[in-house]
Parts: structure tokens; sequence; C-alpha cells
């Protein structure tokens, strides 16, 4: 029988919530508070993405999250001397680098780590030298994962917005594609995470992929939570996540 990983792990991201904040200013919704909402429903963590415009999560938002929950914080930022070193200063659980731009509404893409491994190179040793578990936001592309694997990183978080936002045979390529990077991620070593788009449809098949090992997600499950509640959105994602990852057995 193929590797299946014993647990998919679900890591739910915040940052829509202080979005909310943000647009009419002071403290209400309280991001934290959806976090640690969001860990009795079930998530095994916590992601926020602390841009450098500070559009949504801020610096007061990271510190409360690193005192107040008791679940692992994911910390996504650009590789970037600032975000290093406020990186370094608390010490997430993990730090998944990524690409950004500030004309974007959210993360375009995946991080070229062909083109950018002189760069990205001595970011990802600090971090690991610091303790953090250091993850990459890639493309399912094999010449990503194979500087992944230069780059020593542990972890690479696989964008699933092309797969997500596909139709018919197109999505099912894409979904090939994944497959594909996930394999080979795997047998290098390094442990697979995917997220970006994901909803209770799209997430079964990508729940269906045995390497996986966790999945962030965080728009659609803030998006839902307006309708039914963040509880039960993260429990209905629970409940596809394990669709899929029966189809895995």
């Amino acid at each position: 029988m193929s590797f299946i990983h014993p647990h998919l792990r679900l890591g739910v991201n915040i940052d829509h919530v202080a979005t909310i904040r943000n647009a009419r200013g002071g403290a209400h919704p309280d991001p934290v508070r959806a976090a640690i909402l969001a860990v009795q429903a079930g998530a095994d963590g916590i992601t926020a993405h602390l841009r450098e415009d500070r559009r949504h999560i801020t610096d007061d938002d990271i510190i409360r999250l690193t005192g107040e929950i008791d679940r692992p914080l994911n910390l996504e930022m650009a590789a970037t001397a600032e975000m290093q070193v406020i990186a370094l200063r608390h010490e997430p659980h993990a730090c998944c680098l990524v690409p950004e731009r500030r004309e974007e509404r959210t993360t375009e893409g995946g991080l070229d780590l062909v083109g950018g491994f002189v760069h990205l190179q001595p970011y990802v040793a600090r971090l690991r030298d610091a303790g953090i578990r250091v993850s990459l936001f890639i493309a399912p592309d094999v010449a990503q994962v194979e500087t992944a694997a230069r780059l020593g990183a542990p972890v690479v978080e696989f964008h699933t917005g092309p797969y997500c936002h596909a139709v018919g045979m197109a999505r099912a390529d894409e979904l090939a594609r994944l497959a594909r990077a996930t394999a080979l991620a795997h047998q290098l070593g390094i442990e697979c995470h995917a997220g970006h788009g994901l909803d209770y449809d799209t997430v079964v098949d990508v729940a269906a992929l045995p390497e996986l090992a966790e999945l962030n997600i965080g728009h659609f499950l803030i998006g839902e939570a307006i309708f039914c509640g963040l509880e039960d959105s993260i429990q209905g994602m629970r409940a596809a996540m394990a669709r899929g990852r029966a189809k895995a057995q």
C-alpha cells in the first residue's frame, strides 16, 4: 500500500476577520477571538499573514496570537529583513514564506524558488537555525519542488488556486499536477501542505492526495461563518476533508 499521511491537519487562516475589522477601524471583529473559537471547533493550527502594508493582520495581532492560542501558529510572511526580524522575535511554530505584491488582492501565485534561490537561501537557513519550521508556498511544479529540497526547506505548501478556479478537464489536469508534486515532495523527504481557494467541494479531491499532511484554509471558512457560524463552517470543512481522506484509503 502506498504511503498515506496518518492525520490531515486543518490550519485556519484568520486574515479576513482582520480585513473586516480594518475596513471600519476599531477592535471588532477580533481575529484573535476568531482564532480561539477556531481551536475550540477543531482547528489543528492557526495561520496569519503579516503583510508589509498590514492590510489585515497587525503586529499586535501576532503578539496576542503567540500568547493566547494553544495551537501552532503558522506565520505567513515575505522573505524580507523586516519580517525575518519579527519572526525571530516571536518564534512562531512555523513560517511560510510567500510572494507578496502590494497591488494584489491576495497571494496570486507561488514563490519562484528557481529564480529566487540566492535570495531565499539565507532566510530559510536563519529561520531553521532558530528552530522555526520553514514552509515555502509554491506552485505544484517539479522544478520548484526539487529546488525546495536544495534549499533545505522541511515543508512546502502547494498553491491550490489554479485547481480551484479550473473547470472540467482543466481541473482534472490541475489535480493530476498536484498529485505528481505531492508524490515527488514526499519522495524527497519534504512534508506536503496545500491551500488557497479551497471550499467544501474542491477540498474533497485534494484531501484524497495521500501525501498531504495539512491544509490551510481561511477565506471560505470566514465567509461561510457569516451564514452558519465559525464552528459549523470549520466542522463542515472537517467533514469534507474526512470524505476526501477516506478516498485515499
